[in-house]
């Protein structure tokens, strides 16, 4: 498996059709925890989420199942993405399913929980049907007033201008 140093890293870059693969399922999982009341799937929904950011597919179930058996499945493309603003959005990610959580078990605000399951499952969408990437987007824009730092960037644009 590696080190400890390769497990919690995050790959730079991305499949992007891998990362749109998993939004795909977080989507389907958000729609039946909020259709059927699976309060349960909550806490495995953060860490699915917990897991992409802190080791990319390495630890995440979802993450290994399009990676290792959807995407070639479905014989699509490695088509590459930034790694970075990636990461963001799994934070992004996270950070909703961590509230719809505390909501729910702690606060026992079953709609205020959906609610905000709901918010997750409109940009899983986006990101799966269209390719666009809320979290990624939002990334930009934080490259762009400068609150990433310099090195961050130079990944992302790198990348974007050919080099790796």
């Amino acid at each position: 498996m590696g080190s400890l140093r390769e497990v919690f890293s995050f790959p730079h870059p991305v499949n992007e059709y891998a990362a749109r693969t998993v939004a795909t399922i977080v989507a389907a999982l958000a729609i039946l925890t909020i259709a059927f009341d699976l309060a349960w799937m909550l806490p495995v929904l953060v860490y699915g989420f917990a897991a992409r950011v802190l080791t990319g597919p390495t630890l995440s179930p979802l993450g290994q199942l399009a990676t290792r058996v959807l995407v070639p499945s479905l014989n699509l493309p490695y088509k590459e993405a930034a790694g970075p603003p990636k990461r963001f959005a799994q934070t992004v990610g996270l950070i909703f399913t961590a509230t719809a959580t505390v909501l729910y078990f702690s606060a026992g605000l079953a709609a205020a929980a959906y609610s905000v399951m709901g918010v997750l499952v409109v940009f899983a969408l986006l990101e799966s049907l269209i390719g666009f990437c809320a979290g990624c987007f939002v990334f930009a824009q934080l490259m762009r007033i400068g609150l990433v730092p310099e090195e961050t960037c130079e990944k992302c644009n790198n990348l974007s201008s050919g080099g790796a």
